[in-house]
């Protein structure tokens, strides 16, 4: 018999994959910030050089947990309002049969710890796992879905996401102009 919680864990642990590899990435490019502008000196006269890495790295670490954390709660409702609109089925077979593509992202995480180097790769990576994941979620799902059914929740899923990252990047080159025209010597 097999157990239906056998892939629970995996999420938790690949989100904690990604934000330790994109954690220590963003450290060492924020340590050679530091020292560019002068302030990494300062910090260690409190610290020592393991401490602040240490810090630095709970500190990225925590909120890129928070972004794929948030990123795969906002998925899954996606999904799964999707499939309340377009799906027939009564019985939550769907669900379980998507809960495969907890292995992808897990696989996904543990990838990313090559790619520790480059942001591109670890980039890369990411969006790689997660078109595989899609594909495979759409595939086990459309064996229990009318045709219609997978077209309206293909086209429901990019239009969202296509919506939230145009408004997303819209929010931050608000925010990137409106700190541009609040600078002194920009005017």
């Amino acid at each position: 018999m097999k157990n239906p919680y056998f892939y629970g864990y995996l999420p938790l642990f690949a989100i904690m994959l990604y934000s330790l590899t994109f954690g220590i990435y963003t450290v060492g490019k924020s340590i050679e910030l530091f020292r560019l502008i002068g302030v990494y000196a300062g910090m260690r006269e409190f610290l020592t050089d393991f401490e602040l890495r240490v810090l630095l790295l709970f500190i990225f670490g925590l909120c890129y947990f928070m972004l794929f954390s948030t990123l795969k709660l906002i998925s899954e409702t996606i999904h799964e309002l999707g499939m309340l609109f377009f799906s027939k089925d009564q019985e939550g077979e769907t669900i379980k049969v998507a809960r495969g593509g907890y292995v992808i992202f897990f696989v996904g995480g543990v990838l990313s710890v090559f790619g520790i180097q480059s942001f591109q790769v670890l980039i890369t990576i990411f969006l790689i796992t997660v078109v595989i994941c899609f594909i495979y979620v759409i595939y086990k799902v459309s064996l229990f879905m009318s045709f219609g059914g997978m077209i309206g929740l293909l086209f429901f899923e990019i239009l969202f996401w296509s919506l939230f990252v145009t408004f997303v990047f819209y929010a931050c080159l608000k925010l990137y102009n409106g700190i541009l025209a609040s600078l002194p010597f920009a005017n």
